[in-house]
């Protein structure tokens, strides 16, 4: 089973992203997190974080926001890549930014692909129309392997 981890501050486009995901009857369980912090918090679990809480079941998918409050888009894939037990996570950014340097420093830490969140309706429902894809294809790295 997949699990996608939405790293969101906004909560109505959240919430639009979760109507697209259940309009297309996506299969998968979708968490939300406000922050980088707090998807970190999740991803980590009692593993690493010492939280008590199990890490989100692999595989996962990340769809991040860049502009977030206490941790940026790039602080988050900063501290992702960093860290031994997450760092081949798969990151798609889902965001308003065209700003070349914004691209930039999210394709500089491996992010799968870079999204702009322009027609909430018709985009968000191409967006899972593309994971349920991307799921059935692609191969995910094992979860035993550094």
């Amino acid at each position: 089973m997949l699990h996608i981890l939405l790293v969101e501050d906004d909560e109505v486009e959240a919430e639009a992203l979760i109507r697209a995901f259940r309009r297309q009857d996506f299969p998968h369980p979708v968490l939300v997190a406000a922050d980088g912090v707090e998807a970190l918090y999740l991803l980590r679990g009692g593993a690493s974080g010492g939280n008590g809480q199990p890490p989100l079941p692999r595989p996962c998918i990340v769809l991040l926001d860049l502009n977030m409050p206490r941790m940026s888009g790039v602080e988050f894939l900063a501290a992702l890549r960093q860290d031994q037990s997450l760092k081949r996570t798969i990151v798609f950014v889902l965001t308003t930014s065209n700003r070349a340097e914004d691209k930039a420093a999210a394709y500089n830490h491996q992010i799968a692909g870079y999204l702009l969140k322009a027609n909430q309706g018709e985009e968000f429902a191409h967006l899972v129309a593309m994971l349920t894809n991307y799921w059935r294809v692609v191969e995910f790295p094992p979860d035993d392997h550094p």
